[in-house]
């Protein structure tokens, strides 16, 4: 089975309901995760850079929806933007690992996606090498996920089911055919309420993006 069947055959690929999605916005406000629904992903892309200034300093974590919708070329190519990954990829790391690590930790700005979101607003993201976490839980000054409303699921369990049974296998595949290597659940993040009000936006997007 193709990665491209698996999306398309799975349950967990189905795209919310509006009730749904407003359902979860609620939640999320309430846990301090600022939460803007898009049409598309282009106007996704709009909202995300009327959220970051120009010339700001900008970590892209690895992401499929953000390269998907541009974002991620954006930030990183456009010299628009003070993009830690550009910087991270004209370091040595068998001289500047400490250095780039922390660099990738604590950015003004960090913007991904995540694997997951319930209804009741909580998040979940899982990672291998755990690289991106700390950013998102704290050490960036703000965070933005962008999320394709196909990732709404009604509870925390069925959000963990659908990391294992649907997630880590195309994500498995898709670093397979990238890098040679497969992928693990081997760190697990999940969000109940972000603390401080105003450091973390959600973009649901009214798209399938990403898994």
């Amino acid at each position: 089975m193709t990665a491209t069947t698996m999306i398309s055959s799975s349950i967990y690929a189905n795209l919310a309901s509006d009730a749904q999605i407003e359902r979860t916005r609620k939640a999320l406000e309430i846990n301090n995760i600022h939460t803007i629904v898009a049409m598309n992903g282009a106007d996704a892309k709009r909202k995300v850079f009327e959220i970051i200034p120009m010339n700001a300093e900008v970590f892209t974590a690895s992401s499929v929806t953000l390269n998907t919708l541009g974002i991620a070329e954006e930030i990183n190519q456009s010299g628009r933007y003070n993009s830690v990954r550009t910087k991270l990829g004209e370091m040595d790391p068998q001289t500047q690992k400490r250095e780039m690590e922390k660099m990738g930790a604590t950015p003004e700005y960090m913007i991904g996606s995540v694997h997951a979101v319930t209804e009741t607003g909580r998040v979940i993201i899982a990672s291998k090498t755990g690289s991106q976490l700390a950013g998102y839980v704290a050490a960036a000054a703000y965070v933005i996920w962008v999320v394709g409303i196909q990732k709404i699921v009604p509870t925390l369990e069925l959000g963990l089911r659908r990391l294992e049974e649907y997630v880590l296998p195309l994500e498995n595949a898709r670093s397979l055919e990238a890098y040679g290597i497969g992928s693990s659940i081997n760190k697990l993040l999940i969000v109940n309420k972000e603390f401080k009000p105003g450091r973390t936006t959600m973009i649901l997007v009214k798209e399938n993006l990403g898994f």
